[in-house]
């Protein structure tokens, strides 16, 4: 599966090799355009960036709405602005579980009268209709419940993104995850049991011998280390 990311500001074409230039992060419309295959196979799209240029963040919205093939988004970090209008395209869209989302009104400023700054102020209200159409169209909600939320410059975190919709799953999540409270016991982790069980199911006449073996080269595999319980029970407050 092609990975395509989109990190750093949301910019126009013409303004890309000076991003390059200065070796900074950026992604304009070309960037992801011209990425994907062109046998319409899945991509997943990775997305880190505070946003940017609106219409630049629309083109590639768009260009993403209208590949054939399966288009997955993940929001690695943050999905800010333009860059939230792009996550709306995933299908699905994931985010990870310290990911967030902000959505907020457009931004403009323009030099002349009265005259022209009304004329910006309507195309700014536009612009936020036109980003709210993308929310809405992602997660059902009332145009103006969105756009509320865009007046108030709204920062969501993954399970609140999850709840209203803006997002369909937050990623590294299992059912099969059990709480423990573990003081040292040596408990493997639930992919070491599921890797042994898999290998195991086959030959069910196995002899005792052949499923230790299998075991143990799990566990090796997996790194998984021996606890110490009476050793290094300092843990500093700032190591995260």
């Amino acid at each position: 599966m092609k990975k395509i990311n989109v990190k750093g500001p949301i910019i126009s074409n013409d303004n890309k090799w000076i991003y390059d230039m200065l070796e900074m992060d950026s992604t304009a419309p070309k960037d992801v355009i011209d990425a994907l295959p062109d046998d319409d196979s899945d991509i997943e799209v990775d997305i880190n960036s505070g946003g940017g240029l609106v219409t630049a963040g629309s083109e590639i919205y768009t260009a993403l709405m209208n590949y054939s093939g399966k288009v997955t988004v993940n929001i690695m970090g943050m999905a800010a602005s333009a860059a939230s209008v792009i996550a709306m395209a995933g299908n699905p869209t994931r985010i990870s579980p310290v990911g967030q989302i902000m959505i907020h009104n457009s931004a403009a400023g323009v030099y002349g009268d009265y005259h022209d700054q009304d004329k910006l102020s309507d195309m700014l209200k536009q612009l936020n209709e036109a980003m709210a159409n993308a929310y809405q169209l992602k997660t059902k909600l009332p145009i103006d419940d969105l756009l509320a939320k865009m007046d108030s410059e709204t920062y969501l975190n993954a399970d609140q993104a999850k709840e209203l919709g803006f997002v369909d799953e937050v990623m590294f999540t299992d059912d099969k995850i059990q709480l423990v409270a573990d003081g040292g016991s040596g408990l493997l982790p639930q992919t070491a049991i599921d890797k042994i069980a898999e290998l195991v199911k086959p030959a069910p006449d196995l002899s005792d011998t052949d499923i230790d073996r299998i075991s143990n080269a799990v566990v090796q595999k997996l790194n998984i280390q021996p606890t110490k319980q009476a050793e290094n029970k300092f843990v500093d407050p700032f190591a995260f």
